[in-house]
């Protein structure tokens, strides 16, 4: 079952920023990952939202997500980001359309 990254990011340097993408991009492509939403500027319709990027990354499954994650390729990307951006990450399971259901 397909597996999403969801991560708001607020790059403080863009100079990192040009540097981290690349590696960060690169580790995700080894690791079977793919971007459905890369870099959008969200724009909140209900609630506040604080970040100014967001991506949507697709994987094959959670254990892939977790082996892209702990990767020796993806820790060199987050140590080129480390106190130069703000992130926050969420690793969630697809649910299958069948699978999901209202209340009656």
């Amino acid at each position: 079952m397909p597996a999403y990254v969801i991560v708001n990011v607020d790059v403080l340097d863009e100079e990192v920023g040009l540097a981290y993408a690349p590696v960060a991009q690169m580790s995700i492509l080894a690791y079977g990952g793919r971007y459905l939403v890369a870099g959008s500027t969200p724009k909140p319709v209900e609630g506040t939202w604080d970040s100014s990027r967001f991506m949507v990354i697709e994987f094959p499954d959670m254990d892939r997500i977790r082996e892209w994650y702990d990767s020796p390729e993806y820790r060199q990307a987050r140590e080129i980001r480390e106190g130069k951006a703000q992130v926050g990450m969420l690793f969630v399971d697809g649910v299958p359309p069948e699978g999901f259901s209202l209340p009656a």
